[in-house]
């Protein structure tokens, strides 16, 4: 058995808030439509921040989200409204590809890089 997937690019998906960038809000103003097209799931492109010098898959902070799309509390309410439709979310995770804004290649380049016992210097 298998699942129809719609993919969202939520940047350019929907602007709810006219800033000319698609957010959270807009994704969910859409939901009634994804839903009528049978999908099972929406899978949305990397969410969390990220200073977007690749699109966004070069992300700083795996635990929050990305402020251009609103709110951790609006994602949340984004997947609540989803599941009311019976509708999964996915997101894109690409664990391998950490931006170097991220806490943990800061904490790699706090030593004086004279350190060789520096602990996190090989991070």
């Amino acid at each position: 058995m298998g699942a129809v997937v719609y993919q969202v690019y939520l940047r350019s998906f929907c602007d709810s808030d006219g800033d000319g960038q698609g957010d959270f809000g807009g994704l969910m103003s859409k939901l009634d439509y994804i839903a009528g097209l049978g999908v099972d799931a929406i899978w949305l492109s990397p969410i969390h921040p990220s200073p977007n010098r690749d699109w966004g898959y070069d992300v700083s902070d795996y635990e929050g989200v990305h402020p251009d799309y609103g709110t951790l509390a609006d994602f949340n309410a984004l997947v609540a409204a989803a599941h009311a439709r019976g509708l999964k979310i996915i997101l894109d995770e690409v664990l391998a590809h950490t931006s170097d804004e991220h806490a943990w290649f800061a904490a790699s380049r706090e030593g004086d890089g004279q350190t060789r016992d520096w602990p996190k210097k090989d991070w």
